[in-house]
Formats: structure tokens, sequence, C-alpha cells
């Protein structure tokens, strides 16, 4: 059963030239960046944060705060369901790679960083909502994430990835704004100090069924924490550099999509919750549709029933009944 599905993987340069492709997902963050008039300047303008952030963060032999930069690549992955020859955009994930302009090395940073995936919307954006529509208490659907958390881990464990990648993925995202979060004594020198939630949430579980664990850190000079989902030893399997490459890429989205969190003008203390209508912020000179991207996820959702969930659905069954979590 497990040979049913098999996946490429193509990527293409984020750069201020860069255009969505007709797979991308519009409400992933970089593809959100690149359109309209200030498409251009708004790609420009992000990069430059990635790169001196990074600096900030790698300053030691960095004395002017100009030695790396940062190069990312979008990396889209198309799955081959059931031998068809029909793909299906299954999941969209950003690369890091690190420019040593001292040594004039290229170094590979991480796989990860912003996760999109057709699938997920579908679960969030529709399926989540259909179950509680006209309910009076909300609740979660049967083996809710059990497919999405399966292609995943088979995508990870595939040959394909392995071909592609050295290390397993690490995905950041924004903390939650409805869960409380306190500051451990733990402490990292490129992540930070250590924050630990109240509870755990919805998307906690749904990317533990990926097979992903979290743990949330803030950064030196960050002001919140992010949460970092990752297989294995966060904090002993990468290298400082590569830790700092997702913090910069991942920070700086934050900032731009998310600025009443992580661009605002007072810092976490040891007892924070964040609060999506805090005033008290900083906007970046940078355009993005937030509004839109609330709607997009649903049009998504949608068509990932209409072209895999339904057409596919006996066989996805078949295979996910067969395919141990």
């Amino acid at each position: 059963m497990n040979n049913e599905f098999t996946f490429t993987i193509k990527s293409i340069r984020l750069d201020e030239n860069y255009h969505p492709s007709n797979s991308t997902r519009i409400t992933t963050n970089f593809a959100n960046l690149a359109r309209g008039e200030s498409r251009q300047q708004n790609l420009r303008n992000a990069l430059k944060m990635i790169d001196n952030r990074f600096n900030a963060l790698a300053n030691w032999d960095n004395p002017k705060g100009d030695r790396y930069s940062v190069e990312l690549e979008i990396v889209s992955v198309d799955m081959d369901i059931a031998g068809s020859g029909q793909t299906f955009p299954s999941i969209e994930v950003l690369k890091t790679n690190i420019v040593d302009h001292k040594t004039n090395e290229r170094i590979e940073g991480i796989v990860g960083n912003n996760f999109s995936s057709y699938v997920r919307d579908y679960d969030f954006s529709v399926l989540l909502l259909d179950h509680n529509k006209d309910q009076p208490k909300f609740s979660i659907p049967a083996n809710f994430g059990d497919l999405h958390g399966k292609l995943f881990k088979y995508f990870v464990d595939s040959e394909a990835y392995k071909s592609h990648f050295s290390k397993p993925p690490v995905i950041c995202l924004s903390v939650s704004d409805n869960k409380t979060y306190h500051r451990t004594e733990n402490q990292h020198p490129v992540l930070g100090f250590e924050y630990q939630p109240n509870e755990s949430s919805l998307t906690e579980q749904y990317f533990k069924k990926m097979g992903l664990q979290v743990r949330y850190f803030m950064p030196p000079n960050s002001v919140a924490p992010l949460a970092f989902y990752f297989f294995g030893d966060l904090l002993n399997d990468y290298t400082n550099l590569e830790l700092i490459s997702t913090i910069s890429t991942m920070e700086t989205f934050q900032k731009i999509y998310r600025p009443e969190i992580y661009n605002a003008n007072a810092v976490a203390g040891k007892c924070y919750q964040p609060n999506l209508k805090n005033l008290d912020h900083s906007l970046t000179q940078i355009v993005y549709d937030r509004e839109e991207r609330s709607l997009l996820a649903i049009a998504q959702g949608r068509f990932a029933e209409e072209h895999f969930i339904k057409p596919y659905q006996n066989v996805l069954e078949q295979w996910s009944a067969n395919y141990a979590l």
C-alpha cells in the first residue's frame, strides 16, 4: 500500500523577482508579499530584514554586521496519487541557505520554516468549520488530522526527501493568542529563553500527528516567543547558524504578518499572553493583505476537497488504514 504515493520535489529561488506559481497557496507568506504594485519592494525589504536579523544574531567574528546573507528556496512537493500520473500539490516549505562572505562558503540551512498545505486548509477551513456549524459547543471531528499527519510523515521518510535534504525539517510558527506562556530559566545562546504554554493547542495536537514535537523560545532582542516544531533534538541536531537562519526568516515574516505580537513595542514578560488587538506596535514598510489571506484559506480548502479528498477518497482511506501513525 505504501508504494502508491510518489513525490516530486521542485524548488525556485525566493528573491525580488519571484512570481508565485499557479499551484502555490496564495495565503503563503511569501506569495502574499509577491503580489500587487509593491511586490518587488515588498520582497526586497523582507529579504533585507532577514539578512539584518541574521547578522545581529550571528555577531561573533562579524564586527560590521554584514558577514552573512540568507538565500531562500521555495520547495514544492507534488504527490502522484496511486500511480495515476495525476499529481496534487501536497506541501510547500522554505529552505534556507547561508552565504558566508568572509570565507565564500555557501552553508546549507534548514528546510521547513514556513509550512504550507492544501490538506491542512481543508482540515481547518472546511472540515472543522462544517463539523461545528450550528453546534452549541465546539468539538473536533474523529480522526482529525490523521490523514494529513500520515502523508507528512510518509513524505519525510521517503527517498525523495532523503535525497534532497540532509536533516529533518523544522517548522516555525507564531504563538497562539488564546494561550498563556510562562518563561522558564532555560536559556539557549541563539534560541533564547524557553517558554511553556499553560495548555496544549489544537495546532500542537495537529502537528503531533505529523510526528513533530514543539518548544517555544524567544530569541535575543525579540519581543515574543516563536513555536518551533521539529523531530529529534532541536537544540543539538542543528548548528547555531542553521537555527539563526530559521529565526531570522520566520521572525521577519511574523513581524510583517502579525506585528501586534512580533513587532510590539513591549517585550514579553515572564507571563505572556499574545494579543492580536494590541495597538502598541509598529508596522513594517511592507504591504500584506491579511483579510484576503483569511478568505482564501476557505477557497483553498475547497480546492483540496474537490481535487484530492473526494476524487481519491477510497484510495486515501485504504492507504491511511494500512499506514501506522
